[in-house]
């Protein structure tokens, strides 16, 4: 799968997605700083699903008219603090495992007791 990274993304967690064989970019590595607005725009122009601890971008995306152009594949929420900083991917990885399990189209919130998905809303909605 194909995934962006927000700044907030352990590196551990992101070179542990990248050793099991997925394609991460990591806004750390390549634009430190970069308002989410436009994370969710290159998301959504790459194909690619975010990861993330902050929960500005449910607010982003369900708080407002959402176009196609900021509306990414999917969105990963990590609610807790990661400990060991690869343990994201573990979660990650595992659910990834799970038939039938997929992020895309969906806001998934990862909780160490749960996980709850909702479709992402609908491009051009007003």
């Amino acid at each position: 799968m194909d995934f962006l990274a927000d700044e907030n993304f352990p590196l551990d967690a992101v070179n542990r997605l990248e050793q099991a064989g997925h394609d991460v970019t990591a806004i750390v590595r390549v634009s430190p700083g970069v308002p989410d607005e436009q994370i969710l725009e290159r998301a959504a122009s790459e194909g690619r699903i975010i990861l993330t601890f902050d929960r500005d971008y449910g607010q982003l995306l369900y708080g407002k008219a959402t176009d196609s152009s900021t509306v990414p594949a999917g969105i990963v929420y990590f609610r807790f603090d990661p400990s060991p900083p690869e343990e994201p991917a573990v979660y990650l990885l595992a659910l990834l495992e799970q038939p039938g399990w997929s992020a895309i189209g969906k806001l998934t919130v990862v909780e160490r007791d749960r996980v709850r998905q909702r479709p992402l809303p609908p491009a051009d909605r007003r």
